[in-house]
């Protein structure tokens, strides 16, 4: 009888810990899609009244969808990614203060200390060097320019941007653009996402995976560069060259 007691006290204490890993893996404070956000320069600039003579599409940042300031004491620092500082400066500018790292610390701070909760971000240069390497794989100014979109006075349709960007990727991004006003001739091109499965697998940017089924009450409002929202698919796109 004892023995009996002594094997199910036992299974109940392992099936305990396989249920505490369970909910570790299906927390709903784990994310479940990552959104590499790409700028383009000159719509940022117009914005925020920088100059810049970069012309092609640069990382914005590399968001959880679920988190902010994940870490406070888990601070950034610049020499854990040297290695990195190179392309850092190329691919992932500040375009306020080009000789800064306060972006970079910025957006470690408030997204890569919560996509760090995956084992595969869980480092500073982690996070930064899957940053780096989804922007160089995905390549959306090589895209761009191979199907004819590029900076330029005239007008694009919106269609025509997101069938380029749905038939080379897959999946479906987010198109962001700034609105002059509500009954404005264009909108300018200023903010292109594509999300990724915490696989790094190309995922439609509006599809939630099944642990996302939570109340909506539990999630955060991702951020976005002021004044851009989703472009309107109807209203002619601005693709604004180097001032």
């Amino acid at each position: 009888m004892r023995s009996d007691m002594r094997s199910y006290s036992l299974f109940l204490l392992c099936l305990a810990a396989a249920l505490s890993s369970a909910f570790v893996i299906l927390s709903p404070h784990m994310w479940s899609k990552l959104i590499l956000t790409q700028q383009w320069p000159s719509t940022f600039c117009a914005m925020e009244h920088c100059h810049s003579n970069i012309s092609y599409w640069t990382i914005h940042g590399l968001w959880p969808d679920k988190g902010m300031d994940c870490n406070s004491s888990w601070h950034f620092n610049s020499s854990e990614i040297e290695d990195l500082l190179p392309d850092m400066e190329k691919s992932w500018p500040n375009l306020i203060k080009p000789s800064s790292s306060a972006f970079w610390k910025y957006e470690w701070h408030k997204h890569g200390t919560c996509a760090a909760q995956a084992a595969s971000l869980n480092s500073e240069h982690k996070y930064f060097s899957k940053a780096l390497e989804l922007y160089h794989k995905v390549d959306l100014n090589s895209v761009l320019i191979k199907y004819d979109i590029t900076p330029s006075e005239k007008y694009y349709k919106f269609s025509q941007i997101e069938g380029v960007l749905e038939n080379v990727y897959g999946i479906k991004p987010k198109i962001q653009c700034v609105h002059q006003s509500k009954n404005a001739a264009f909108q300018t091109l200023g903010q292109i996402e594509i999300c990724f499965d915490p696989d790094f697998n190309p995922l439609d940017c509006e599809k939630q995976l099944t642990m996302d089924t939570i109340p909506q009450g539990n999630w955060v409002t991702l951020d976005q560069a002021s004044g851009l929202s989703v472009c309107d698919v109807d209203t002619p796109v601005y693709y604004p060259p180097l001032p």
